[in-house]
């Protein structure tokens, strides 16, 4: 197989670089724009490529895992252009459904690192490995270090590891989920070993050790030293074991001023996919809120933090799939705002449903812009004219890119 240059053209959304040729892209790891490459090409990749001409933008990495770890993508990247791909990335997706409008530039929100983070734990012989996978691979990389995490959990690594000897089991992997409060850490595992009953105490020991505020192992609270609160914009939150969080603080700040500041003087609001109530507990301060959520433990978190007086208007919560059952436009019809908030996956079906209510303001928050622009095109569709779109940039060095929309019925 003969070697062929390549020249870079562009950085596409999966952290490769892309070079046109007359066969079609081909896809070079690790390549940036405006660098050329001689390598051999096997299925629209660059095999082992060569750099012959380096782009000025290209930075040295900050962690040594990185050209294993499947974790980050664009550590290579110096900061202004990383903020401008991101950003090319909502607009792109945008584009795809037709949806000519400006984007905001893209907002850093990492700062303090990331304070959730879930790892992978496994037998390799006598020793245990904890990290995450290499890229579009299952080998895991053993991570000594990582620099978007919020210290305290880089610091508790070695720490977690000894736990995750006393629990992995003997053919599989282990998931650890560890998320920082205000109280500490707060670690949950799924998928431990059964057998881990028997040590217990050893278990216990070792949290108190640790200094973690809570353990959790397969869903069971094990040992909760102090209750592992979260502070939502004033009022204090004890989240669900293993439960969704906004990934940095910075960015959940970020997110919801952005959702407040869309939602404005409302009376009346909906959050939609609300969670354990990030926007709607923020949204009490000066809105009555009605929050929708499918997850029980989430529904839970949010009732507890009800229950005590944190100075809000009135909040009320139902559980209750969207995916199945949305809002339909009598249910809508007391808000004048809606805010939503879903998965991956999008809120296809509730987009529907809201395009054909009178709400009169509707903010979008997502984590995909392909499914965001899927749902802004029904909402646009259906009467609603987009007023803003603002990335936000929440995962460091990863593909990964969060944007708020915000709609008015015309």
């Amino acid at each position: 197989m003969t070697e062929t240059r390549l020249e870079i053209t562009e950085l596409g959304h999966r952290g490769d670089g892309i070079a046109l040729t007359e066969n079609g892209p081909v896809y070079v790891a690790g390549g940036l724009p405006g660098e050329s490459v001689t390598a051999r090409i096997q299925n629209g990749r660059a095999v082992k490529p060569e750099f012959t001409q380096k782009s000025p933008d290209r930075i040295d990495p900050v962690c040594k895992h990185y050209a294993a770890c499947g974790g980050c993508s664009v550590q290579h990247l110096a900061e202004k252009p990383y903020l401008a791909w991101k950003r090319t990335l909502v607009e792109k997706a945008l584009k795809d459904r037709g949806l000519e409008t400006h984007v905001s530039e893209a907002i850093a929100a990492t700062d303090g690192g990331r304070r959730r983070a879930v790892f992978t734990a496994t037998r390799a012989g006598r020793s245990v490995l904890l990290g995450y996978h290499e890229k579009s691979s299952h080998k895991l990389v053993d991570v000594s270090e990582c620099p978007v995490l919020d210290p305290a959990i880089t610091g508790a690594l070695k720490g977690l590891k000894s736990l995750a000897a006393d629990l992995v089991p003997k053919k599989g992997e282990l998931r650890i989920t560890v998320l920082s409060t205000t109280s500490g850490l707060d670690v949950a595992f799924d998928k431990a070993d059964k057998a881990y009953e028997r040590k217990i105490p050893s278990l216990s020991q070792k949290t108190v050790e640790l200094g973690l505020a809570r353990l959790t192992i397969n869903g069971e609270i094990l040992l909760e030293v102090r209750p592992p609160l979260l502070d939502m914009g004033g009022a204090g939150l004890l989240p669900p074991p293993g439960g969704f969080t906004q990934a940095t603080l910075t960015a959940e700040d970020t997110l919801s001023k952005l959702v407040l500041d869309g939602v404005g003087k409302t009376k009346t609001v909906a959050d939609l996919f609300s969670g354990v109530g990030t926007f709607a507990l923020r949204l009490a301060r000066q809105s009555n809120v009605h929050a929708v959520e499918g997850d029980a433990a989430a529904v839970a978190s949010l009732d507890r933090a009800l229950r005590k007086p944190q100075g809000l208007k009135k909040v009320t919560f139902e559980k209750r799939d969207l995916f199945r059952r949305p809002l339909v436009p009598d249910e809508l019809e007391p808000f004048g705002a809606v805010v939503f908030d879903p998965p991956r996956a999008g809120a296809q079906t509730q987009a529907e449903m809201l395009a054909k209510s009178k709400v009169k303001t509707i903010v979008a928050v997502s984590c995909n812009p392909a499914t965001l622009a899927r749902d802004l095109r029904i909402l646009i569709d259906g009467g609603y004219a987009l007023q803003s779109v603002t990335p936000v940039d929440q995962f460091l060095f990863s593909t990964h890119i969060e944007a708020v929309a915000v709609l008015k019925r015309e």
